[in-house]
């Protein structure tokens, strides 16, 4: 069997971080699968020609980046962490309550929905047989699940029929399903130069094309997306305008309109992702709102009521919502009615909007204790955002500064993890504030980054 050999061409920066680089990016499209031994650091620094001492340095940085794992007399192989997973990220997608602290995570806090929820399989359980939920959904059932889902919608200003709604198994779910279902092989997908990671992997999976478009303040540029279109012939665009994932941004919206403008004049679909959507209590409308027909708008309610209530809504004009059915018969057949119905129902009682606003009392509980601890710090958030961008001062990587908070018992992810262009990592980290359940935990982790920041690099390889 050959090794493994990383493709440098195109890369920048250290030798060493451009091979941690590649081979974070084949792990995450599946091109080195759980499990793979890696070719010894000498085998692999004379493909590359490269010195051992470079090749050994870039394992020791996929060792810290939780990517590959060594075992004595055996080689090096790659974690078993999923594919669609960010990498560096914990596998272990459990809530800790010891060892290392976990801000990797952009997880909502998950207790808030367990008494509602006790409430809710007592009731199923009083209502009558429950032989319903495990088979096949009738018609009725469908359409009451769609009703809740245009519900859901009209929250954001999204009005919608029964024809242009589809249920799915959460956002990621969506996502894909919409890319199934607007796009065919070697299409060009446009995304914003720091997008949602597993976007990249389902991009690499259905053999499309994917293009960076920047990203400035207020999120994705719109003077740079007009002058991408020109001639490019992208098909869709992917973006997140509401505290965009990894940036925290949200778009104004003069902005939205602009791009709304935009993909009117070059017959560009938008895929919308609104996962956070509900989370701030005022927002502007989304931009599917401006361009209804060529606009797919995805949310869900994992990151308002829990996260592992895995329903998506989507919602397209007719025809693109009949694809997306099909995309969706062909991954899953369909989502789990119980948990549907579970959602469904909390749309319909109310219990939906109290542990949405819970969450938003959880989320802007967090960001101030986050606020106290990086406040001399050039720090991106949201009020009612799960997570904060940290831009990284003078002298430090952020490899190095990932690294050097693994050592310390902090899990976080760097900027380059959600680079279209592996060129153009920031140097900046993503800090998830709901992952873990204990605030004083959080309080810890978040004090031993401000301390890193406060004492500077002390080791010379972690310097930028």
């Amino acid at each position: 069997m050959a090794i493994w050999i990383p493709t440098l061409a195109g890369r920048s920066g250290p030798k060493y971080l451009q091979i941690v680089d590649a081979l974070a990016e084949d792990i995450v499209s599946g091109a080195l699968p759980p499990g793979t031994r890696l070719p010894p650091h000498r085998d692999l620094a004379y493909a590359l020609d490269v010195s051992p001492n470079t090749t050994s340095r870039a394992y020791r940085a996929g060792v810290a980046r939780a990517l590959i794992r060594g075992e004595v007399g055996r080689g090096t192989f790659v974690r078993t962490t999923g594919g669609t997973s960010l990498p560096g990220a914990p596998a272990d997608m459990r809530r800790p309550t010891a060892g290392a602290i976990d801000l990797s995570r952009n997880l909502p806090c998950p207790g808030l929905a367990a008494p509602a929820l006790a409430e809710t399989l007592a009731a199923l359980q009083r209502e009558g047989p429950l032989a319903a939920f495990t088979d096949y959904q009738t018609d009725s059932d469908i359409a009451r699940h769609t009703d809740a889902g245009i519900a859901w919608l009209n929250h954001a200003g999204i009005a919608a029929d029964r024809r242009e709604i589809v249920v799915t198994n959460g956002a990621q779910h969506g996502i894909l399903c919409a890319l199934m279902a607007v796009t065919r092989p070697g299409d060009l997908l446009l995304t914003e130069a720091l997008t949602y990671a597993p976007v990249k992997a389902m991009a690499d999976r259905l053999a499309l094309k994917l293009a960076p478009v920047l990203l400035d303040d207020e999120g994705l540029c719109a003077d740079a997306l007009d002058e991408m279109c020109r001639g490019c012939g992208a098909k869709a665009l992917y973006l997140t305008p509401t505290l965009q994932t990894p940036t925290t941004a949200t778009m104004k919206p003069g902005r939205r309109a602009r791009i709304a403008e935009i993909a009117e004049r070059y017959n560009l679909i938008l895929i919308e992702d609104d996962v956070f959507g509900r989370l701030p209590p005022d927002r502007p409308k989304p931009i599917a709102t401006l361009v209804p027909e060529r606009a797919v708008y995805i949310t869900s309610t994992s990151k308002c009521l829990g996260p592992g209530l895995r329903v998506g809504f989507v919602r397209a004009s007719a025809s693109l919502a009949k694809a997306i059915h099909h995309a969706v018969n062909l991954t899953c057949w369909m989502p789990a009615p119980l948990m549907v119905d579970i959602a469904a129902r909390w749309i319909r009682d109310g219990t939906a909007d109290r542990l949405t606003d819970a969450q938003r009392r959880h989320a802007a509980d967090r960001q101030a204790i986050a606020r106290a601890a990086f406040a001399d710090h050039d720090v991106r958030a949201d009020p009612y955002g799960l997570h904060l961008w940290l831009t990284l001062p003078a002298g430090w990587s952020a490899d190095g500064f990932r690294a050097e908070a693994t050592a310390r018992g902090v899990q976080i992810i760097e900027g380059g993890a959600f680079a279209v262009d592996p060129g153009t990592r920031p140097n900046a980290v993503r800090l998830c504030l709901s992952h873990e359940p204990d605030k004083a935990r959080l309080a810890q982790g978040l004090e031993t980054l401000q301390a890193i920041l406060s004492d500077g690099p002390q080791d010379p390889s972690l310097v930028l």
